[in-house]
């Protein structure tokens, strides 16, 4: 069991007055088996109006609105949690299992490749290649670690806004672009999988308790072979005690930690600090 404390700040600073803000920050963690939240808020400086509600896909939401002139927003969420890795049960499911109308009902959502995770034809082939003569499960490892064969880390090398054929193409990328090409890759071949947004704790193997370090936003998979089942195909290992979730959908649109937008017209510089500390 770890027990994190995270403190994620977003910085916005305008070059005139902005009249106006309003925005959504999904930014807490969720309460889910396994991971347990001690405390959770987001502070948000100025501010004149904040509601939280649940969205489509489970998330908390904080929707929050500016209505005095500034030059700068602050976003703060601060949380602590308790994360115990949670046994996945699904060395029983066959392909046949992932067949039938009940299942395609189920998982359709999971199972359909968006505009953003649509995958290029050479990587279709590679995720079949990958997977041709394995089950479920031990294939979508496969597919993972073939994905993450091809794709060079290299931060700063996309945007948000990139598409996994664009970083299919450059074949470089970052976890949010990792991710996008192995939910692509493991639709195709009919294995339900959702992207996950939250944190995870950089140094995993031997971290220093009660010591803050430097760390960011990250993302992974979730595939569903009988149960679902966590995996981080940027660092090629299985979700575990460091990693904190905070919302799951198809794509990283349905789970920007920020969005808004403003009135004033004036350009904007954004700041993004991730702080983790383990303190058990």
């Amino acid at each position: 069991m770890s027990r994190l404390r995270v403190v994620h700040r977003t910085t916005f600073d305008y070059e005139r007055p902005v009249s106006a803000s309003y925005n959504e920050a999904r930014m807490r963690p969720a309460n889910l088996p396994g991971q347990t939240v001690l405390g959770s808020s987001i502070v948000v400086e100025p501010s004149t109006w904040s509601t939280d509600y649940r969205d489509y896909w489970g998330t908390v939401v904080t929707a929050f609105e500016v209505l005095e002139p500034h030059t700068r927003l602050v976003v703060t969420s601060e949380s602590r949690v308790d994360v115990t890795p949670v046994r996945v049960d699904d060395n029983g499911c066959r392909w046949a299992d992932l067949t039938g109308r009940v299942f395609i009902d189920r998982f359709t959502e999971y199972l359909v490749p968006t505009p953003v995770t649509e995958p290029a034809e050479e990587l279709v082939l590679l995720a079949r290649a990958a997977a041709e003569g394995l089950e479920p499960r031990e294939a979508a490892l496969a597919v993972c670690g073939a994905v993450r064969a091809e794709i060079e880390y290299v931060p700063g090398a996309t945007g948000v806004h990139t598409r996994a054929r664009e970083s299919w193409s450059e074949r470089k990328g970052v976890c949010q672009d990792v991710a996008h090409l192995a939910l692509g890759a493991l639709r195709t071949i009919g294995i339900p999988a959702r992207y996950v947004s939250g944190y995870l704790h950089p140094i995993s193997d031997a971290p220093v308790l009660g010591e803050a370090v430097n760390g960011q936003s990250h993302a992974w998979v979730e595939w569903w072979t009988g149960d679902w089942h966590g995996y981080d195909p940027t660092n090629a290992k299985p979700v575990g005690e460091h990693h904190v979730i905070v919302a799951r959908g198809r794509e990283y649109g349905d789970v920007t930690p920020l969005r808004g937008v403003f009135a004033g017209g004036a350009s904007v510089r954004q700041q993004v600090e991730v702080e983790i500390t383990q303190e058990a």
